[in-house]
């Protein structure tokens, strides 16, 4: 009889420990723990007993005690899906509407139906090849946000571009065809103003495009999968319209 006392009293335990696993215990634990960190969400990840922890604009994972942390990529063996990548698009996804586009360099191909707006160093390599793909697509405008954060020749550079007549054409021709602008940085600009609204969406590298379902891609994206993200963008920002009305 004592055995099955003991055994129902940690089975007991143990349940009422489970019940206190829930994300505002994680939450407290965590931060109690690592108390400059500011955690932002907690969910369970659905993998085995792990619980994601979203701090900072990154994800780690934990368990119910937060007696381990995992930080890096959870792959799904069984779908070859990137989970962390996909998760973080999800987390960080903004309001489109809400970004300043009066703050933008606007390029417009073909009815220009599929919208996305990309942050862009104009010192950067990786930036002037994305630039080279997203010219080539069809049906698109792209509303071009000039984020100098490489060095202070990024910003002269943003900024003369921006006081230049045509600002698209100067700009495509640094990006594209290595022109340097050659009006001077002096006119009332919003580069500043650009580079807060970077950090406050926490941009922290560039290229970084936003699309239509407030969804981010950080880095280059090769075309194919470009064009397939536009479709399903668009689609998505349908779906949400549809739902308002």
């Amino acid at each position: 009889m004592k055995t099955i006392k003991t055994a129902l009293c940690l089975l007991l335990a143990a349940f009422s420990f489970n019940a206190l696993a829930n994300p505002e215990v994680i939450k407290k634990e965590f931060e109690k723990k690592y108390t400059e960190v500011k955690v932002d969400r907690v969910t369970k990840a659905g993998y085995g007993d792990l619980w994601e922890i979203y701090a900072g604009g990154e994800i780690i994972y934990t368990d119910e005690k937060v007696s381990y942390l995992i930080i890096g990529t959870l792959v799904d063996v069984a779908s070859k899906q990137n989970v962390t990548e996909a998760r973080l698009q999800k987390l960080t996804a903004i309001k489109f509407a809400d970004l300043p586009f009066e703050h933008s360099i606007k390029l417009v191909r073909g009815n220009g139906a599929r919208k996305m707006a990309i942050f862009e160093d104009p010192n950067c390599g990786y930036c002037k090849k994305f630039e080279q793909d997203v010219n080539s697509l069809d049906n698109i405008t792209a509303y071009i946000f000039p984020y100098p954060i490489l060095a202070q020749d990024s910003t002269d550079k943003s900024k003369a571009v921006w006081c230049s007549p045509d600002r698209l054409k100067a700009w495509q021709d640094l990006m594209l065809r290595e022109r340097q602008p050659t009006a001077k940085g002096t006119c009332e600009n919003p580069i500043d103003k650009i580079v807060a609204v970077g950090r406050s969406l926490r941009v922290t590298g560039t290229p970084t495009t936003f699309f239509e379902d407030g969804e981010r891609i950080a880095g280059i994206l090769p075309k194919d999968k470009m064009e397939a993200k536009l479709v399903s963008a668009k689609a998505a920002a349908a779906n949400v319209a549809d739902a308002r009305k």
